[in-house]
Formats: C-alpha cells, structure tokens, sequence
C-alpha cells in the first residue's frame, strides 16, 4: 500500500470512529454520560474528555509537523488536561465531539506537499504522517469503543477501522505486552481482513512480526482482526470475547495476561 493510500485510508477510519463518537454520545442525558466505560475508574465522560483533550494536544502536534517545528513539550499538555478535567460532564461530551472533528478539518486541510513532507519527532518516535496517524486511529478508535461497548455489551470494532490499527500493533505490543517466564511462540492468524503474525512471549517481553506460513510455532491463535486489536490493547475479557476465538497450545487467559491494557 503506498504512502498516499495509507493516510487516505487512516483518515477514513478515524472520521467514521468520530462519526460513531458524536453518534454515541449525542443526546446521553447526565446521569447516562457518568456511568461507568470499559475504562477502569472512567466514565463515559471522563472517556470523552480524554478523547477531547487529546485532540486538542494532537492538533497542536500537527501543526508543529506541518511547520517543522518541535513537538510542545509535556509542560504545554498540563494546562488542556486542567480545563477539560473541569468542564462538566455533558460539555465534556460536546466538546470532545467538537475537538476531534477540528483535529480531522486541521488534517484535512493540509495540502499534497504538506502532507508528503510532514515530519514531527514525539514520544521517542520519527514520525511521517502516516505513523501520526495510526497513533490517533488506536487511540480513537479503541476510547470510542470504551464508550460504545458501556451502552451496547454487543458492540466490536468495525473491520475497516480494526484494518488500520493493526498496522501500528506490532509497536503497540512491544509497549503494553508484560514478560513471560516461559519462552513461547504463537502463530495469530487474523479474520476480516485476513493477516499472519508471528508473537513471541518471554523473558525479554513481547514481540509481534508479519508472519509467514512455515514460521515454527508452538502455539496457535484464530480471531477476528477487531479481537486480536482489543486483546493487545487489553480488551478481550471473558465477556467481550467473541464466540469464534480459537486458540491452541495456550491458554487464552496467559494472553489476557500479557496484555493488560493501555
């Protein structure tokens, strides 16, 4: 896929995940908007809020991209983080809605040349704006889901958007996966879309790689795409785990365990 494709395509998934946001919360009353989210300790606003605030944070960082600036610094995020943590619950949610649509119209506008040349170092990374990109898509698109599965216990991530968060996953396990006293290998294969990936689990922690079929491995794990996303991100419990996860030669719970959740 090339470069142009992967933002048009990331850029489509994080406008449907908005539209599911705004979709989500609209019209929740205030009692609806502080029950509790998938987020341990978290309402639905307090989720929104994260999201909003973030968007907020992200922008700025897009426009540092664009200009070749530095990224701000931590000391620039404490002041946002302060006046959504004291917005009210329903504001949060409107604004939330309102912040991440500004952060697609602030991407949306750049033009090809920004685009093609948009460099920001952040978080230790060198980023293109592709690789931007897929950190706001994991970001929001698995907080809107926090929100959506506290209203609907049914609800999963839609294939198009699962499709774009599994590009970043490999980073995303090295992250969050916890080490293993035992070495092991597992040969994930995805459903909708269909991918191969070779994760390994030990002593010196996680690591997840494209996969081929003669890859050796010990173990194997079948899913759909959305279910290998929520269980690296630490959202695959017992009761969010569909009815076609089949795993042989480990057990499913060691994996909740590697992946406690960011």
């Amino acid at each position: 896929m090339s470069e142009p494709s992967t933002v048009s395509g990331l850029i489509d998934a994080l406008r449907a995940s908005q539209d599911q946001l705004a979709g989500t919360v609209a019209g929740l009353n205030a009692d609806q908007a502080t029950l509790p989210s998938y987020d341990d300790g978290w309402s639905i606003a307090d989720v929104a809020s994260h999201l909003g605030s973030s968007a907020v944070i992200f922008t700025g960082h897009l426009r540092s991209g664009r200009d070749g600036a530095p990224a701000a610094g931590m000391e620039a995020a404490q002041p946002v983080w302060d006046e959504w943590n004291a917005k009210d619950p329903a504001t949060q949610l409107r604004d939330s809605v309102a912040a991440n649509a500004a952060f697609l119209a602030a991407v949306d506008d750049l033009t090809a040349e920004q685009r093609a040349a948009w460099r920001l170092h952040l978080f230790g990374l060198d980023l293109d704006l592709a690789g931007f990109l897929q950190l706001r898509a994991g970001e929001h698109v698995l907080h809107t889901w926090d929100i959506a599965v506290a209203l609907d216990p049914t609800s999963t991530i839609p294939p198009d958007r699962a499709e774009q968060v599994l590009a970043n996953l490999p980073m995303v396990a090295g992250w969050s996966g916890q080490k293993n006293d035992d070495q092991l290998s597992v040969e994930v294969r995805t459903t909708d879309p269909e991918r191969a990936f070779h994760l390994d689990l030990g002593p010196a922690g996680v690591g997840l790689t494209p996969s081929s079929d003669d890859t050796a491995a010990s173990a194997e794990l079948r899913l759909p795409a959305e279910a290998f996303v929520r269980l690296v991100y630490g959202r695959l419990d017992p009761d969010h785990t569909p009815g076609d996860v089949d795993v042989e030669g480990v057990e499913l719970d060691l994996l909740r365990r590697t992946f406690p959740g960011i």
